[in-house]
């Protein structure tokens, strides 16, 4: 199968929701839970590279069993089955907001020779728009299928987008449409 120059990148969808306005988040991430599974499936049938890169909740080991376990509870279960990492895909955990801080992710997209990040997840106005940026500051192309991004308010989201859109160049669309 030839290489892909493209990596999906799949933001803190394993996440236990235990925060303010958490269940209002968790109930958009289990809308676009679906969106995200359906582009990851099409994605893998033309070798794109699949990544998810999470919060660690406070194990700071990159074992998704592990931090899946953790996090299930009744707002996160029906996510984590939908989106759970299969043995053929890449996880890393980071400890702050963007997935290039503090993280191999940037070592990980140069040894796969990656041109251009699909970034999915959640919260859209800040974990995916600080991923965006950093992966802006390091000269990636972006895409942003705007169904497989959440945030706690879709005011909040609709200014990420644009944000993304208007000041990182990154491409907007339909998840369907990539």
């Amino acid at each position: 199968m030839e290489h892909s120059n493209q990596a999906l990148l799949i933001i803190d969808m394993i996440n236990n929701f235990q925060f303010d306005h958490g269940p209002i988040l968790a109930k958009q991430a289990e809308d676009i839970s679906h969106n995200i599974f359906a582009l990851k499936k099409k994605l893998k049938t033309i070798a794109v590279p699949i990544i998810y890169v999470n919060d660690h909740y406070d194990l700071w080991q990159a074992d998704y069993q592990k931090i899946a376990d953790k996090c299930k509870n009744n707002l996160s279960e029906k996510i984590i089955h939908t989106i759970y990492p299969e043995d053929d895909e890449f996880f890393l955990i980071k400890p702050k907001h963007s997935a290039f801080f503090g993280t191999a992710l940037n070592t990980l997209l140069y040894n796969l020779q990656i041109k251009e990040v699909i970034i999915t997840g959640i919260a859209g106005n800040i974990c995916v728009l600080f991923t965006a940026n950093d992966a802006y500051m390091r000269g990636y192309q972006i895409t942003i299928p705007a169904d497989c991004i959440a945030s706690n308010e879709e005011e909040d989201n609709m200014f990420a987008l644009k944000m993304m859109k208007h000041t990182l160049k990154a491409k907007i669309v339909n998840s369907e449409n990539i």
